[in-house]
């Protein structure tokens, strides 16, 4: 089958062809399908869209006990398949059995959505969906039900398929539906100001959500309406935007000390990168914080990099714009905020921390975004196989160097080459001495590459010296440049 996308959904062609090839795959018998990603990206309007586009079955699980969500479901089964007499389900897998019955006639996507409800409840009910879904049992080959099981909590989603969970080898989809990247979260807000698309892209990054619902569509105008528009939503303890962070923590089941989870999220925020680092920062030993660390990787909420050149060198970065701007700007100073004293004095203060702790840090992950999926081959004269970042030894002067991008391709024989290193300032006008700095480091890494064909790439967001030369192994890139806007000469 071919479903025909909402004219009303942006974006998510991706999402909305896995979905569709997955509804109508002609399997002839049963398919489980799994679809996660953290809240308010959109998931639940993809999957009611499905059913209705195909006819299918959503039910949307509730925080309950195992009978009353039991009871919800055979009612509404009862009322997909318009049964004239009451439906009861006694257990599970009469419950799963009638899902897979109602697919007996032709192919059907059933949506369970938030997932993670029912199993707090039940847990033993992935394992009754295996049971169900077992190779020859007539239940199953009978049945083309497209079940599709969704959730929100990234830990628990994640864990559904992984070792020796009951699901792993049973699911024939698995489908994340991430935030809108920087590109895309301009336009779904209308900004074609690039520096204002990256300020809000900073706060509320890419989830579709806080402009529909938590802003209510209102983006800011201009530039000069940033500060305005701050005060009037994240920093605003009126507007759902103002505790969003702390939600986004809690909803994650795993977490059982919220206290602990803030403290390494705020020291990464403040720029502790490395496991000691962060457990120095939080007062604990760094194998006090290695359960922490996974979990907030696993919910989305950090992101681990190894080093672009120390592979046994790992760093943690906040996945999350909002988690970062809450930890950077509003935690220091929340009873404040709560109680509205003086925002805008606030506001202005809290200058200080945004700027270097949220705003710089997401221009340096949107550069090397860019660089991944947007840049042309002939920008760096070959494909970005990897971009990372990374830190280099300087014996001489008895350091290390921070670079800020790192591109990397890889040949046939499975080799890599350096095409290229930058350095990201959002706030200097990029000079003589930043090239001379790239030049130096590029000199470092001859040692260990071809750097031959390395160029220097210079980001910036507040533009370009005259006194920078004109060479093929120079790269200028503005901020119009990652937006699309312009291209630089």
């Amino acid at each position: 089958m071919t479903l025909l996308k909402p004219v009303d959904m942006f974006d998510r062609e991706r999402e909305w062809s896995a979905l569709d090839r997955f509804a109508g795959s002609g399997q002839s018998s049963a398919t489980l399908g799994v679809v996660s990603g953290r809240r308010r990206q959109g998931k639940t309007f993809l999957l009611e869209a499905l059913c209705e586009a195909a006819g299918g079955l959503y039910i949307a699980a509730e925080q309950a006990s195992e009978a009353e969500s039991l009871r919800s479901f055979a009612a509404a089964v009862g009322t997909f398949a318009r049964s004239p007499l009451p439906i009861a389900f006694t257990d599970w897998r009469q419950a799963v059995d009638a899902l897979l019955a109602v697919g007996v006639d032709r192919e059907i996507p059933v949506v369970i959505d938030e997932f993670p409800y029912l199993v707090k409840a039940s847990p033993q009910l992935p394992s009754i969906i295996q049971a169900a879904f077992a190779p020859r049992r007539a239940e199953f080959t009978a049945s083309r039900t497209r079940l599709l099981l969704c959730g929100s909590a990234m830990s628990f989603m994640g864990s559904l398929l992984s070792g020796t969970a009951p699901l792993r080898g049973r699911a024939g989809m698995e489908l994340v539906v991430p935030t809108l990247d920087f590109r895309l979260a301009a336009e779904f807000w209308g900004i074609t100001d690039p520096l204002l698309a990256l300020k809000v892209n900073a706060v509320v990054g890419g989830t579709p959500a806080y402009r529909r619902q938590f802003t209510a569509d209102d983006a800011p105008s201009s530039i000069e309406d940033f500060d305005p528009w701050m005060l009037r939503h994240p920093l605003n303890p009126a507007s759902p935007l103002f505790r969003e962070a702390r939600y986004l923590l809690s909803e994650e089941t795993e977490i059982r000390d919220p206290g602990l989870y803030h403290s390494v999220l705020a020291a990464v925020t403040a720029g502790n990168a490395t496991s000691g680092g962060i457990a120095g920062y939080v007062g604990r030993k760094a194998s006090d914080i290695a359960h922490p660390l996974h979990v907030l990787e696993d919910a989305g909420l950090l992101r681990k990099e190894t080093d672009a050149f120390r592979k046994n060198r790992t760093v943690y970065r906040v996945n999350e714009p909002l988690i970062a701007f809450h930890q950077a700007v509003l935690r220091p100073n929340w009873t404040d905020w709560e109680l509205g004293r003086q925002p805008e004095r606030l506001w202005s203060r809290a200058q200080s921390r945004f700027n270097p702790q949220v705003l710089g840090p997401r221009f340096e992950q949107i550069c090397r975004e860019w660089a991944q999926t947007y840049a042309d081959e002939e920008v760096f004269d070959g494909f970005a196989d990897r971009v990372g970042s990374g830190t280099v030894n300087d014996p001489a002067d008895r350091t290390t160097h921070e670079v800020d991008l790192a591109v990397f391709t890889t040949a046939d024989d499975g080799s890599e080459s350096l095409l290229a290193i930058g350095e990201c300032k959002l706030s200097e006008t990029m000079g003589k001495a930043h090239l001379e700095r790239l030049e130096h480091i590029r000199t470092l890494l001859s040692t260990r590459f071809d750097t031959s064909r390395t160029k220097l790439a210079l980001f910036s967001g507040s533009g370009f010296s005259d006194s920078l030369p004109q060479r093929e192994d120079v790269v200028l890139i503005g901020l119009p440049d990652l937006y699309g806007f312009t291209r630089s000469a």
